[in-house]
């Protein structure tokens, strides 16, 4: 099963400062890199689950008595943690968003490059699709998606054609859904106005924002005292929701100070924003827009 290169794959595993016989989580194992790269790192009596929704990653599974590979969405890490008999880890590595290899197989759905039909779903187990989205949701719903999780400023002109085009016929595929676009497509912006379209889609499908803050609410009780947070995000929707959370322990508004003015906030953010270099994305292109983030359990 071809992957790509994992991003920030050094920076991210550093981030963790692994112990030889620490119990590490890497929630998003994908094509394994950065799993590898955790094992590394780790002595004979460490040891490491992963988590995958995806069908497809379950073939790139690792063969090592130090590791635990889970199919299941790491909104459920602390319950199935627990299940192996684990309550707190020295660390939690996530890498966000799609992998190069769901964007990189046509009949998944995900990329705008390729004629497929409109599903998008990471786990094929999942009941709502692109499909779903498409042609049930109601006008003002798919304009909240595209607005909110595409960041698109006509999103109301977009909801409404697309409600309107499929009064005729269904919108099966990917084309169908470009085809109603077509006369929202600026010219040499073309691409990227799909682009938000699609992420919009592909967010409400899989309800990503959603499973990222179960995640990362989880992470205080989990994380032992020094523990690490290492996440990589990809759009600023899941990258402000991971900055106010190391932050503040919250995700809207501020933490309540004590008599003394001290605020209880579970984590200390570790470095400044790292992003990667010039050299690597030009090597892998999904890298353009990832943002890591470091932060160490109180």
């Amino acid at each position: 099963m071809s992957y790509h290169n994992p991003v920030l794959l050094q920076e991210s595993v550093d981030g963790l400062q692994v112990k030889e016989d620490g119990v590490y989580v890497d929630v998003t194992f994908g094509g394994g890199g950065h799993s590898r790269e955790i094992l590394k790192r780790l002595g004979s009596k460490g040891r490491l689950f992963a988590f995958d929704q995806d069908e497809d990653a379950l073939e790139n599974a690792l063969d090592d008595e130090r590791f635990v590979l889970i199919h299941e969405n790491f909104r459920h890490v602390k319950r199935f943690l627990r299940l192996h008999g684990v309550k707190q880890v020295d660390g939690v590595l996530g890498d966000f968003g799609v992998s190069s290899h769901q964007f990189d197989i046509p009949e998944r759905g995900f990329s705008i490059r390729f004629e497929a039909g409109l599903d998008m779903r990471m786990s094929k187990r999942s009941e709502l699709s692109a499909y779903n989205v498409v042609n049930d949701y109601d006008e003002e719903q798919l304009r909240s998606i595209l607005s909110l999780y595409g960041e698109l400023k006509n999103a109301r002109a977009v909801a409404g054609a697309i409600v309107a085009a499929r009064k005729e016929l269904p919108l099966k595929t990917t084309e169908d859904l470009k085809h109603v676009l077509e006369r929202f497509l600026p010219r040499r912006k073309e691409n990227k106005v799909l682009a938000q379209v699609y992420q919009a889609i592909r967010i409400e499908v899989n309800r990503e924002i959603e499973v990222l803050r179960e995640f990362l609410k989880q992470m205080p009780d989990m994380l032992k005292k020094e523990g690490r947070l290492s996440l990589i995000s990809y759009h600023s929707l899941e990258d402000r929701l991971v900055k106010r959370f190391i932050r503040s322990g919250m995700f809207e508004g501020e933490p309540e100070k004590d008599f003394y003015g001290n605020v209880d906030v579970p984590f200390k953010k570790v470095g400044k924003l790292i992003v990667p270099t010039a050299d690597e994305i030009a090597q892998n292109n999904r890298a353009r827009s990832a943002k890591l983030r470091i932060a160490e359990r109180i």
